[in-house]
């Protein structure tokens, strides 16, 4: 095919769907990744060691990266691309904002675990 034609459609469209898978499958480890350390937080804060409010964070940052995981899946079922770009970067910028919400829920993790713990009564 021509140089401005047919193939960089072609290159986009498979592009496309490598963020897409890329964002389908990272999303969904880190699903599972905050449920285990929600879990973790729920062990340290039972056996009295910290008490904060990370585990809650983690549970909504947890559905950013299932909303993420499901409209990149959604993208990839998509037939058209237009329709599959739009769905792709809204997936996008969710995962990207997820992503910052755990570098922020990780600082508040380390933070209160580095706080004395409250006195027993």
């Amino acid at each position: 095919m021509n140089a401005a034609g047919g193939n960089g459609n072609n290159r986009n469209t498979s592009l496309e769907q490598d963020i897409c898978i890329h964002i389908f499958t990272v999303s969904s480890a880190m699903v599972g990744v905050c449920l285990t350390v929600i879990g973790l937080i729920r062990v340290v804060i039972t056996l009295g060691k910290a008490d904060t409010l990370a585990d809650d964070f983690l549970a909504l940052d947890a559905l950013l990266f299932l909303v993420a995981c499901l409209l990149s899946y959604w993208a990839l079922r998509s037939r058209g691309f237009s329709r599959m770009h739009h769905v792709e970067r809204i997936a996008d910028v969710i995962f990207i904002a997820a992503m910052i919400g755990m570098v922020g829920i990780c600082a508040l993790i380390t933070y209160s675990m580095t706080l004395p713990a409250p006195p027993a009564h």
